[in-house]
């Protein structure tokens, strides 16, 4: 791919700075989407989301931090730890799927953890004191959360070959459904969250439920190891 040929080209510092770039786009997109959305399916003008200093601050570490992952990851494939495959075919769908569902499970399993030990007061208390969530809330992590998450992340590369185009397409859609359990409303109607296949999402209501009792909706990308497990509320 003509890309990763690329950055094998460049010097340790450039690539850096190119995911630093890159990290702090998507943080820009994610921002100025959430009040586009929420000005368009709440109707208030402007929206309700007002960020202080302390959590610019926070965001910005987790930044710099998610650039240190990515440069982790990079790092790992340009000396074979980590093996990605080019090929366009029916393979694509098959590894995004399993992503999907891999991820979800390992973030529902470390998300439970951490809210049954020490670790909650210690590290996730942080994220919860959003009881509405905003969307610079997906970047208000502890540290220590946002290297875990990382960890987990690379942890799955690094356990079997994955096609380059469906982990792009599995951290696209990471970050929407970021953006959309942090909006602070729900922009998908009733109706159309108990369709057949929406209804085991996680919306954002979903994840703004679990802002407000912390007891229940563990689950990140579904709903499913909560209905599984007994900690769903709808």
């Amino acid at each position: 791919m003509d890309v990763l040929d690329y950055l094998l080209r460049l010097s340790t510092p450039a690539i850096g700075l190119i995911f630093l770039v890159e990290n702090v786009i998507i943080t820009i997109l994610v921002l100025w989407l959430g009040k586009l959305l929420h000005h368009y399916f709440s109707g208030q003008q402007p929206p309700p989301y007002k960020y202080t200093q302390r959590e610019w601050f926070i965001c910005g570490v987790t930044n710099i931090l998610n650039t240190v992952i990515t440069y982790i990851g990079f790092w790992l494939w340009k000396n074979g730890f980590i093996v990605i495959s080019t090929g366009v075919s029916v393979q694509i769908l098959w590894d995004f799927l399993i992503l999907f569902f891999a991820m979800d499970l390992l973030m529902y399993v470390f998300h439970f953890i951490i809210h049954k030990t020490w670790l909650y007061k210690a590290v996730h208390q942080l994220h919860h004191e959003a009881v509405d969530p905003k969307p610079i809330d997906l970047f208000i992590l502890h540290p220590v959360e946002t290297v875990s998450f990382g960890a987990l992340w690379l942890l799955l590369l690094l356990l079997a070959t994955f096609n380059i185009y469906a982990i792009v397409i599995y951290l696209v859609v990471n970050v929407v459904f970021g953006l959309t359990g942090h909006l602070g409303m729900e922009p998908l109607p009733l109706k159309i969250r108990n369709l057949p296949v929406l209804r085991y999402l996680g919306t954002s209501t979903f994840h703004h439920r679990h802002h407000q009792e912390i007891a229940y909706n563990f689950g990140f990308y579904t709903s499913i190891w909560d209905r599984l497990f007994g900690t769903h509320k709808g």
